[in-house]
């Protein structure tokens, strides 16, 4: 259920309420909005409790959530989220590049296409120090070295930076030196490093497993919202279907249907739906049309010599001429490409928190 607060209600007024929502058993969360405040309370209500809730001083209604995602929901939260990474704002009016090589190979090469993303539109810089592979004896990452070297790359550029975490052990580790947390398709159902991740309170990008439904996906969300980390980012990087001539099939449809059902922002990663470069900007600038906050693509310079998917990788003259496509798309929905020089996006929302009727 959400409590919607009365426009004005004392701060005395809200505590009484989130007290109650407490007593009754069930997990308060708090939304401020410009006008009025919102106090989701999350748990097995009972018949009895919109009632009990409805009666208290300062509350205008109360709403049930229809939704199994209750956090995730625009019932809960109807604003657009803007979750902040490192000064870069993802959501809202803007649009945003990630980019940068699938791992981290050594530092030499990192620093390379780190400068090469950072001068062509970069505004966040992807890097795997932790590789899930496939076959046990293919390239497994770097571990705690490449995330130094990420860090070190980042803050020499002012680039914040994105890794994946492949399991709970390594959240603490990771959050010494990345901005952001990536969890990939393999891991939207690993419930204990979801949890793990909420408790730490940093950002996350939150990938869609490749069988997943969106009602799952969106579940996935719930069960780090619900430890009160609202930093989540959404990310579309395909589902598995019949077809054989791409890695994954890209659901663009996936977008404007999150986009729907919730306010948490949704970026799209066609590098990992294609597999093959020839399709990325394609797909990338499709998802951007849906409604896409960004993208986040592989860059290598070398890619004949990259040790984990050369082939999905754009050359450096592709990835400048795809962020100059997405800043025309973006411009003609009416958005604007997040760039060194409007690097925190103004719009009319205040941040995450914020909560409008």
């Amino acid at each position: 259920m959400i409590v919607i607060m009365q426009q004005g209600a004392s701060e005395a007024r809200i505590d009484h309420v989130i007290e109650r929502v407490e007593q009754l058993g069930l997990t308060p969360h708090v939304s401020r909005g410009q006008f009025r405040t919102v106090v989701g309370a999350i748990g097995d209500k009972q018949p009895a409790h919109q009632a009990i809730l409805e009666s208290l001083d300062g509350v205008e209604r109360v709403v049930p959530i229809t939704k199994p995602f209750k956090l995730a929901s625009r019932e809960f939260h109807t604003a657009d989220t803007i979750v902040e990474v490192g000064g870069v704002s993802i959501g809202g009016r803007g649009v945003v590049v990630i980019a940068g090589p699938c791992a981290i190979e050594n530092a030499e090469m990192l620093n390379r296409i780190a400068s090469t993303v950072a001068e062509r539109g970069a505004m966040l810089l992807r890097g795997g120090a932790f590789k899930p592979r496939t076959s046990p004896y293919e390239f497994q990452g770097l571990g705690e070295d490449g995330l130094k070297m990420l860090r070190e790359t980042g803050d020499r550029l002012g680039l914040p930076t994105v890794s994946e975490v492949l399991n709970a052990a390594q959240v603490e580790l990771a959050g010494r030196y990345v901005d952001m947390f990536q969890i990939g398709a393999r891991n939207m159902q690993n419930f204990q490093l979801l949890q793990e991740i909420g408790d730490s309170g940093k950002p996350v990008l939150l990938k869609r497993g490749f069988a997943a439904t969106i009602r799952e996906y969106l579940m996935s969300a719930e069960y780090i919202l619900s430890r009160g980390n609202r930093n989540v980012v959404l990310c579309e990087r395909g589902i598995k279907t019949f077809g054989t001539e791409v890695r994954f099939t890209l659901d663009v449809s996936a977008v404007p249907v999150i986009k729907n059902y919730s306010h948490l922002p949704i970026i799209v990663d066609p590098s990992h739906a294609a597999g093959n470069r020839q399709y990325v900007s394609a797909l990338a600038l499709a998802g951007i049309a849906a409604g896409a906050d960004g993208v986040i693509v592989e860059v290598h310079d070398r890619p004949e010599e990259a040790l984990c998917d050369g082939p999905q990788a754009l050359l450096p003259d592709m990835f400048e001429e795809l962020v100059g496509q997405i800043d025309k798309v973006a411009a003609a929905l009416g958005r604007t490409i997040i760039s060194a020089n409007n690097k925190k996006e103004k719009t009319s929302h205040k941040g995450h928190e914020e909560h409008q009727e």
